[in-house]
């Protein structure tokens, strides 16, 4: 994910953002998405294609490509309905893009969908300290919420351009509501009584647990700190039911027995507390350990998905939009759902984070006495139960054939392709499509995400590869009879040519977008749907094996999240100065793709793309 040089700045315009009536910050200066030229797109698209496709097949994409933009046809009325429709809205492509990614997508949000960011382990090891560390990150998360209420939050900018702000109160009180054809992302933050408490899980068992004093003011770590021994207290033993497994099921399925659940008043109130909470907080049980290179797998697997049924899966609600997880064993991490949520804004929440967490409590805890902590309770009858056995049946299936490998490569970091002009970003782009192409011996379609938050609404764009130049690189590079001098400048050329799509992508010219805003713009005329989007090259072309992303933190954290498609690949990273960060997942029930061969052949990579930049010998 393409979100590097985000530098904040403060703006008390955040103000603003407090009414739902009011415009967000920054759409003053925030320019709209444009629009791409409809033939630089499909021009785009057929380069795109190019390494991906036999000759025979290319020429007959390109000739449906031709028909489509010809003046006069029906990729240039289509492109006129975008361009209307730009004129019309605030942005023209995200809420489309929301819906049919997002809330039309019945895969589970379990794996498929929510991200996990995995941080470096706390140094404690009981649940004394838990609970104290739980008490603070609380107490951090309340502050981020009160300086962006209060204007003092800082406005990004990337390459020197602000950033939209608007997803960030969307992160407090929303939460995901399966539908029976597609989800629905309710907030709360604005409702007359906007919500006051959080939502706690321990032992499988739920609390509303009130984070604000009776006076408006929020409430200090060391009341927290004591609410959280009073829910320990209350959440001794594990015979519960798993509620919070129903929402790591099939959309369509978790939509029926969402229903069925919602028919008792209790449970309705029950579900309405973890709905409408500002955000969730998991306090799980310990990691299993088995050694410490398995441990950071592990680690990100829990924050991931909660080890399965009969470790933390029972700790986690799917739906909801921002889930802390914060373990017994000084493990903890972030949850998101991302209908509403993207990296950047997570990122920057976490940073916040961390720089809270080391100061000291700054508020002595006034002598009030504090409203007993709320157990949600569930009435849960035979239908319900077999729901929930289903669910935990399934989800424990999913797990298991989910291999997730996270690893640190300490060789070289960022700085390395700096010093030799390449974007880190790039370099590490073309890295994982060779270990891909040594592992598979093909080429494949590969999507990274660039931010589109420099205008209005904007939300992602896919950058595409391989290119061309990758291809050339690529079949070069193991090649004894091509000079380094050849492999070095046919590195530069991949390299580069990322970096141009790259740029382009940020200007708002990326293709993919585009090309299914004319596709949904088709739809919506109640046109046939296009015979370009029917061919089977558009078909290979987003059906992607490698799901790749970068979020780049000033901390050691890692990302991770499943593959988009059953035989592919989802690699992630995190690139400090010296060092880079990795997780790698793959599904076991495909016998073509194991994510601990993939990560072995990115270190091997690596260390040969070193080689070839700065030769030993």
């Amino acid at each position: 994910m393409i979100f590097k040089n985000i530098q904040p700045r403060t703006c008390r315009a955040w103000l603003s953002l407090v009414s739902p009536r009011q415009e967000p910050c920054f759409y003053s200066t925030v320019p709209p998405q444009p629009v791409p030229p409809l033939n630089q797109t499909l021009q785009g698209y057929l380069r795109a294609l190019e390494p991906l496709l036999p000759p025979d097949e290319l020429n007959h994409t390109r000739r449906t490509v031709q028909e489509f933009g010809r003046p006069g046809g029906l990729g240039p009325r289509l492109q006129e309905g975008l361009e209307r429709r730009a004129r019309n809205t605030k942005n023209w492509i995200t809420d489309w893009w929301v819906q049919w990614a997002y809330l039309e997508s019945r895969q589970p949000l379990a794996v498929h969908s929510n991200p996990a960011i995995s941080l470096p382990r706390r140094d404690y090891n009981d649940w004394r300290s838990q609970l104290l560390f739980a008490s603070k990150l609380i107490a951090a998360v309340l502050d981020f919420r009160a300086k962006m209420h209060n204007g003092q939050l800082p406005v990004e900018y990337m390459r020197g351009k602000p950033l939209c702000m608007e997803l960030y109160p969307l992160l407090f009180s929303s939460c995901r509501i399966p539908g029976p054809k597609h989800d629905f992302v309710f907030h709360y933050a604005n409702s007359r009584r906007p919500p006051t408490h959080i939502t706690v899980v321990r032992n499988y068992q739920f609390f509303q647990l009130e984070v604000y004093n009776s006076d408006g003011s929020r409430m200090t770590e060391s009341q927290i700190h004591s609410q959280l021994h009073r829910i320990r207290a209350q959440s001794w033993k594990t015979d519960k039911e798993p509620m919070g497994i129903l929402t790591s099921e099939h959309r369509h399925t978790w939509g029926e027995a969402y229903n069925r659940l919602l028919r008792d008043k209790l449970n309705q109130e029950s579900v309405r507390m973890i709905e409408t909470g500002l955000f969730s907080l998991c306090l799980d049980s310990p990691v299993m350990r088995i050694s410490d290179e398995k441990y950071a797998s592990r680690k990100a697997a829990q924050i991931l998905h909660g080890g399965g049924t009969y470790s933390n899966s029972g700790n986690r609600w799917f739906d909801k939009t921002l889930q802390f997880v914060v373990g017994e064993d000084g493990s903890w991490g972030l949850l998101y759902e991302q209908a509403t949520a993207e990296g950047p804004p997570i990122t920057n929440l976490l940073h916040h984070i961390l720089e809270y967490c080391e100061k000291p409590d700054p508020k002595r805890a006034p002598l009030v006495p504090l409203p007993m902590p709320k157990k949600l309770y569930f009435h849960i009858d035979r239908d319900i139960k077999r729901d929930i056995e289903q669910a935990k049946q399934n989800l424990d299936i999913l797990i298991n054939d989910l291999d997730v490998h996270v690893f640190n490569f300490k060789k070289f970091g960022k700085e390395l392709p700096k010093e030799h002009n390449m974007s880190p970003n790039s370099f590490i782009q073309v890295a994982v499509q060779l270990s891909y192409y040594r592992v598979h011996n093909e080429v494949c379609p590969a999507c990274d995400i660039a931010s589109q938050r420099m205008f209005r609404g904007g939300r992602t764009e896919y950058i595409r590869s391989p290119t061309n130049q990758a291809l050339k690189f690529i079949t070069a590079f193991d090649d004894p009879k091509i000079s380094r001098e050849a492999k070095l400048e046919l590195l530069r050329e991949a390299v580069s040519a990322y970096a141009e799509l790259t740029t382009q992508a940020l200007k708002g010219h990326g293709i993919d977008r585009h090309l299914l805003g004319l596709k949904l713009q088709a739809i919506e005329e109640g046109l046939s749907i296009p015979k370009i989007f029917m061919d089977t090259a558009y078909g290979l072309a987003t059906h992607w094996k490698l799901r790749t992303g970068q979020v780049p933190a000033n901390t050691d954290s890692v990302m991770c999240f499943g593959p988009l498609v059953p035989d592919g690949y989802a690699v992630c990273y995190n690139p400090q100065a010296d060092h880079v960060h990795f997780s790698i997942t793959a599904f076991n029930c495909c016998e073509d793709t194991n994510a601990e061969t993939m990560a072995r052949t990115i270190k091997e990579t690596l260390c040969d793309l070193q080689e070839l930049l700065q030769p030993t010998v």
